[in-house]
């Protein structure tokens, strides 16, 4: 089993990721269509390149469905089901899941580490977006005798505004990361963190931000 990349490599190499397909994206358009046009499965993949290029990278799994991680984080492989029972957890994916690489002897032996999320041209504080921090949390929020292997998870984003903008990413930010923060608050064994590469200004036509919202257990 490889040495597991430390929070934050997978962070960094996330945000660079986000970065790389922002540049691409507007390569592509002939500079006529920024990256919060692109569908958000195009920041996904480049985040995972990204990772993959990091020094004893982990196994990088696009979609994986919810019963999956859940199955491959469990110590009771098959409370997985009870366990989205009990959370009012159902069905779907994540963007990005992070596994332990080692030989595997069969197909029921993955250990899933960590949970990615990637939305694209987050302004304001949507109700999808709280409930997919709370549906990080709830994945996160195993209790000692449930014994989860998951040890963060992460809602990456990138956004941007035009000058015409009343209300400035530096304003919007820090009242996105509040109302994320007020979730997590919920979950006393869970804590939070912010990342971004600091606000880009593109001379005459806006600004824009990519962020790395991060929950883990204490």
């Amino acid at each position: 089993m490889s040495k597991f990349p430390t929070q934050k490599t997978i962070i960094d190499a996330t945000i660079r990721g986000i970065s790389k397909a922002k540049d691409n994206f507007i390569d592509w358009t002939n500079g006529r269509l920024y990256l919060s046009h692109a569908p958000a499965k195009m920041l996904s993949i480049h985040v995972a390149q990204e990772i993959a290029k990091i020094k004893n990278a982990p196994e990088i799994f696009i979609d994986a469905c919810v019963s999956d991680i859940l199955r491959c984080s469990l110590e009771n492989r098959d409370g997985f089901l009870d366990y989205m029972d009990k959370n009012s957890i159902s069905e779907g994916v994540f963007s990005i899941t992070l596994d332990e690489k080692f030989k595997h002897t069969n197909n029921n032996d993955s250990i899933s580490r960590v949970i990615i999320t990637v939305k694209n041209g987050i302004r304001d504080t949507k109700g999808t977006y709280l409930n997919e921090i709370k549906r990080i949390c709830l994945m996160l929020n195993s209790s000692k005798e449930e014994n989860s292997t998951l040890d963060y998870g992460i809602l990456a984003f990138y956004s941007d505004l035009p000058n015409s903008a009343r209300k400035k990413l530096s304003t919007r930010i820090p009242l996105i990361v509040q109302n994320f923060d007020e979730i997590v608050r919920k979950f006393p064994n869970l804590k939070s963190n912010f990342q971004d590469n600091t606000i880009q200004e593109i001379k005459d036509i806006g600004e824009w931000v990519i962020g790395a919202y991060t929950i883990q257990k204490f």
